[in-house]
Parts: structure tokens; sequence; C-alpha cells
């Protein structure tokens, strides 16, 4: 078995801004695995916020081929020779195309030929944040997803709301509302028929919203990346938000997902910035979610070749 890892560079389609910055490409990972006259290839993201660069993943990838010669590398070993993270997460999911080829996903769990995905409301101000809103609507958006920071965020929302009123909205804080009055700011925003928070508090200072009133269910997204996780978010958040790059692939996202609904977490699929490529990989738990964010192809100039068709605010399979 012998793996390798590739860094692409995907420019997007307009430059993405959220409570951390703003970016005009998005740099990916690709892993290939090669085993038996076979080949398998997946989509990663490092992310920064988590400690990882390209430079660090492909290390981790390229440094299994000098762990395995005495082994066989596989879904349930893996986590003994990689983290939870983007490295992961490619290899995770090369393996799973690698058992099952062609027939991964859509063969193997029974998914869903068209899902409703949110759409991305990049940060701006809150004219700008109106204009975007507008043009997803046009586009025939269900679901619009509005990235916040700490800074006008009744002005931000209520652009939105103007701009959308028969659509529904969910607010990603991003980790920026800390230092916020969250008991004033949650009864303001309940006025904006809002769906979901997501992430309003840093990791590790989730116990503050533990007893404050929120009308609006709040998401957990930065402080959920595994199951080991959850234990401390009772409380605190009534969904999670699960991403194949936290998880460190499908095998544990699915493990996560089963011990969340157990432990009466309602479960979002989210993603990264990436292709189509990266997406697919996240269908058997997107397709059982009660919100499904995997916009990020559509934030892309240019997909990859046969990608996932997204129309009038859905995911559609190329079946």
């Amino acid at each position: 078995m012998i793996l390798s890892a590739q860094h692409e560079q995907f420019p997007l389609a307009r430059p993405f801004t959220i409570s951390r910055g703003t970016r005009t490409h998005q740099d990916v990972v690709t892993v290939t695995i090669e085993h038996n006259d076979l080949s398998a290839t997946a989509e990663c993201t490092p992310y920064s916020r988590y400690g990882e660069s390209v430079e660090s993943v492909v290390k981790q990838v390229e440094s299994l081929n000098q762990k395995l010669p005495k082994t066989q590398l596989t879904r349930a070993n893996l986590p003994q020779y990689l983290p939870a993270g983007a490295a992961r997460n490619a290899v995770d999911c090369a393996l799973w195309r690698l058992e099952y080829q062609t027939a991964f996903p859509l063969q193997v769990f029974a998914i869903k030929p068209k899902i409703i995905t949110a759409m991305t409301v990049s940060l701006d101000t809150p004219k700008a944040m109106a204009k975007q809103t507008k043009a997803l609507c046009e586009l025939g958006a269900k679901l619009v997803k509005v990235k916040l920071n700490h800074e006008l965020v009744i002005e931000r929302v209520q652009a939105v709301r103007e701009s959308a009123p028969d659509v529904d909205i969910i607010l990603d804080a991003n980790e920026a509302w800390g230092e916020l009055d969250l008991d004033k700011l949650f009864k303001q925003l309940t006025q904006f028929d809002v769906r979901m928070i997501e992430q309003p508090v840093p990791k590790g200072m989730d116990n503050k919203l533990l007893g404050i009133n929120h009308p609006i269910a709040l998401c957990a997204d930065e402080s959920c990346h595994t199951s080991d996780d959850l234990d401390n978010l009772i409380g605190c958040y009534e969904m999670i938000n699960i991403k194949l790059d936290k998880t460190g692939g499908l095998t544990e996202a699915l493990a996560l997902e089963a011990k969340a609904r157990a432990q009466g977490f309602k479960i979002m699929v989210g993603c990264m910035v990436g292709s189509s490529l990266a997406m697919e990989a996240a269908l058997p738990v997107a397709t059982h979610a009660e919100i499904v964010d995997l916009d990020g192809p559509v934030l892309l100039k240019q997909d990859r070749a046969n990608g996932l068709h997204y129309q009038a605010g859905m995911m559609h399979l190329n079946l």
C-alpha cells in the first residue's frame, strides 16, 4: 500500500469572509492510496484554526509510508497512526473508496438523491450581505447561512432577513460572541425567525451558555470534533456540527452521529470550503441530518469535473 498527498489550490468565485479573515482561494490536499492494482483518492482541507497547514497535512500522510511495511492500514487501525483532523479524514475516505470503489457512497449507503443545503452569506456590511442574500434567493436558496462576527449582529441579521422573508436562516458566529451580552442578544434575535445559531462562544468557554435562556437552538462546531467531546456539551447546545475534516473521516463521523443522537443532540453536517470530492464523502451523514451545509463547491470558481450538481438551494447527486 502506497500513499501520496498533493496540494491543490482552487480560486474562489468571490472573496470569502468570516470572523477570522478573508481569503480569495482555497488550499486542499488530495490523498491517493494505491493497493493491489487499485487506487482511490479523497480530499481534505487543512485549517489553521486547528493548527493545520498544507505542509503539516502532507507530512502526516506521507509519514504513513514508513509505518506501513509491517502492517495493513485499515479504517479500524488508522487512529493509531493519525489524530483526528484533515490528514486522517482524507486517508479514511480514501480507504472507504479503495474498498468500495465506484459503489461508494451511493451504493453503500441509502442516500437521498437531492438534499437541501445551506447557501452561505459571507461577512460584509449589512447592505452588502443583503445583496448577497437577494442573489442567493433569486437562485432558489431554501436555507441561508449567515457569517457574523461580534459587530453589527442585529443590523446584519435584519438586513438578511428583509432580503429573504420566506427562507430559513441559520447564523454562524465562528466563536466571536464570547464577550457579548448573550442573554440580551439571543432575545433580540428571536424577532428574525432564526432556525439555529452556530458556535456563539469560543471553544473552551461553552459553559457560558449554561443557564442562558435561548429560544433559538444552539449548535456546537469548533467545540465538537469527535465523540469524545460530547459529554462536555450537554446542556450547552442542542445540536452538533459534524465535519469530516474535524472527525478525521467518515468512520468517526458515523460514530459521532450515533452517540450524539443517543444523547439527544440533533445533527448538522458542515464542511470546510472544498470541492465535490470532499462533499460527497459526507453524504452518508448528511442524508439523515436535520441541517446540511455542504455548499463548499458553490464558493469555488470551478468545481472538479463530474461533481455534485447545485441548483435551487439543493445538492443533486450524479446518479
